[in-house]
């Protein structure tokens, strides 16, 4: 991603990877606002360009009964909040055209889930926000297939565009993630890996997504071997008790670890 374009972004002259990280949904303000502080100490240590993520909805649930947000302006304004005090930009997912010019007005970087990466309006009404758009991949498309996502925010008049592997359905319940399709998928945008969503372990007979967050390191080390230009993870203090995606969160504890691991395999610049 051209971290020129994203407002308030800081570490512009570092060579290091970008970080998209924060709680799966924003369930409140002082949740957010605490994640948010540990990441940006964190980030500032090691001086990796952040960029915080958090859903202002979550519109993507098996089961009827499981939380789906705050209020989508309640928590809009928590995502602004975290921005103004932190002075770090923001994501966030959208899930319908009319959805895009509402968050544009709070964030500066508009994502598109994978199940709904197919859906022009969706794209196109990203794309004409003229915020960055953060496209994941389908876990049902191949890397080649992406470049038609890409062109799709290209040819709506952005050029500020970025890929998201996410993981590739392996059966009914688990991802795998092919990494063949980082250097195939930079030839369109530049590629973000999600360690976290990578290792769901969706449609559970409880309809509750499950994870294997004990493979996040390994994940996260081996897309950083293979060039990755950022790394999106979700990340709680408590992720037993968080609202949504818990199962496949990194404790934010073990937080520091694993970037200064990361720091040090970039730097070896394979």
């Amino acid at each position: 991603m051209k971290l020129d374009l994203i407002p308030k972004i800081k570490h512009t002259d570092s060579e290091r990877f970008f970080l998209l990280a924060g709680p799966c949904a924003i369930e409140g303000e002082e949740m957010a606002m605490r994640i948010a502080e540990q990441i940006v100490y964190l980030t500032d240590k090691y001086k990796i360009p952040y960029i915080f993520k958090g859903s202002f909805k979550k519109a993507n649930r098996s089961r009827i009964d499981s939380f789906t947000g705050i209020g989508d302006i309640k928590a809009l304004k928590i995502l602004k909040k975290v921005s103004d005090t932190f002075k770090v930009p923001t994501v966030t997912d959208i899930h319908i055209p009319s959805d895009a010019a509402m968050a544009a007005e709070y964030v500066d970087i508009l994502q598109i889930p994978a199940f709904l990466v197919r859906q022009t309006d969706l794209v196109v009404a990203a794309a004409k926000t003229g915020k960055v758009v953060n496209l994941k991949k389908g876990q049902f498309m191949s890397p080649e297939s992406m470049r038609f996502a890409v062109d799709k925010v290209l040819q709506s008049g952005n050029s500020q565009v970025a890929i998201t592997e996410r993981g590739t359905m392996f059966g009914y319940g688990d991802m795998i993630v092919d990494f063949r399709g980082i250097p195939i998928m930079q030839n369109y945008a530049p590629v973000i890996l999600d360690i976290t969503h990578s290792l769901q372990q969706p449609n559970q007979s409880s309809g509750v997504t499950g994870g294997r967050p004990e493979l996040i390191e390994t994940i996260a080390k081996a897309g950083m071997a293979v060039g990755v230009d950022g790394i999106f993870l979700e990340t709680h203090f408590d992720p037993a008790s968080a609202q949504s995606d818990g199962a496949n969160m990194l404790p934010l504890n073990k937080l520091d670890g694993l970037l200064q691991k990361l720091v040090i395999i970039n730097e070896l610049k394979l």
